[in-house]
């Protein structure tokens, strides 16, 4: 797997990369929310590579990333004739939303134009586009002058890189990829995904570090959430997106939340567990040491009590408590609000999946 120790890449190493994508090759890239898989999207051979190496169901659609042309002279992006190949009509919603956060960790959904492939859509006639903000991705878009699938960096359901190091140990042994790197990201949770697909509506179908409040406030445009979406609809054929499945994110350790200050009703859900628990615990908050608990051994792991500090570091902490060999991890239920939802959503969907094996999970 080649690399390059420096973090922000010479033009040398975004041009092999870029030919690496028009000859059909993966390339890992940074974006401002984590590292992507990148290939292709208009080669079927190549988004294949993608299920292949992610382990990935392939009706599960991809997110395409584009950027726009380097123009100085340019007060306003022409992002419409930029999508035109993509999409199949761009309401004044949707402007209104690329405009005010585009680059930007925020995905939209549109009906697709009749060119974009299957392989990537997962048989739906939707496409999810994003254009991320990071240098690095943005040099290798513009470079490669087409968009490019990228879902996470990982194996398919396991916890999402936020780092080159994160991406090579998920994939050691996969001589031919290429690893840009651009250090840790910034985000460290996937984009806000809203579908705009269905009309008049604009729906949140994957919460991130993008709100439905800032939107509104912003643009005006309301998001809704997608059980007022079925509820007024009375409809539930919403596209399925990247990230929506129960289990997802999911460390190899078992994982559990515990309500404030219930660290003990925890454990005792689980007695059979072994010795060997790691606790987070906010940075705001006293020491859970007065608690004690005969049978286990805690360490306590401080976690941000500011909601976009706790996104940043979500992934890197379970990644690194994963490989620590402990027999439990347990992380406090997020405080209520909006601007916890994406974590929310992760962390669940992160015990779902958590444990020795994600393949007895459709059993239980």
């Amino acid at each position: 797997m080649s690399s390059d120790s420096t973090p922000l890449h010479s033009s040398a190493v975004i041009n092999e990369a870029v030919q690496s994508l028009r000859d059909g090759g993966l390339v890992a890239f940074p974006t401002e929310t984590v590292y992507g898989l990148g290939a292709d999207a208009k080669n079927p051979e190549a988004i294949k590579k993608i299920f292949t190496a992610k382990g990935r169901p392939s009706n599960h659609p991809l997110i395409v990333h584009l950027a726009a042309p380097d123009k100085f002279d340019q007060a306003q992006i022409d992002w419409v004739a930029l999508l035109a190949p993509w999409v199949r009509d761009l309401s004044e919603e949707a402007l209104k939303l690329i405009n005010a956060f585009w680059p930007g960790p925020l995905t939209l959904v549109f009906k697709k134009d009749k060119s974009v492939l299957n392989e990537l859509t997962g048989g739906q006639d939707t496409v999810a586009i994003r254009a991320p903000s990071h240098p690095i991705a943005q040099e290798l878009l513009r470079k490669f002058k087409s968009g490019v699938v990228a879902p996470s960096a990982n194996r398919f359901g396991k916890v999402s890189p936020t780092s080159a190091a994160d991406v090579r140990h998920e994939f050691e042994g996969m001589l031919d990829l290429m690893v840009l790197d651009g250090g840790d990201c910034e985000v460290g949770i996937e984009s806000t995904i809203i579908d705009l697909s269905s009309g008049d509506k604009a729906v949140l179908l994957r919460p991130g570090a993008i709100t439905p409040s800032e939107i509104f406030a912003k643009t005006g445009v309301k998001v809704y959430l997608l059980g007022e979406a079925k509820a007024n609809e009375a409809m539930d054929d919403f596209p399925r997106v990247s990230g929506s499945l129960k289990a997802h994110y999911a460390p190899t350790t078992p994982l559990r939340l515990y309500a404030s200050g219930r660290v003990l009703d925890a454990l005792s859900e689980f007695p059979d567990i072994k010795s060997r628990v790691a606790v987070a615990v906010w940075d705001s908050e006293s020491s859970l040491s007065e608690d004690g608990h005969p049978s286990a051994h805690f360490e306590e792991v401080e976690v941000p009590s500011d909601s976009a500090a706790f996104a940043n570091r979500l992934y890197r902490t379970l990644r690194d408590l994963d490989q620590q060999g402990w027999d439990l991890i347990l992380f406090p239920e997020p405080p209520a609000g909006e601007e916890w939802d994406g974590v929310r959503d992760r962390l669940q969907r992160a015990c779902f999946g958590s444990g020795p094996s994600s393949n007895s999970h459709d059993s239980n």
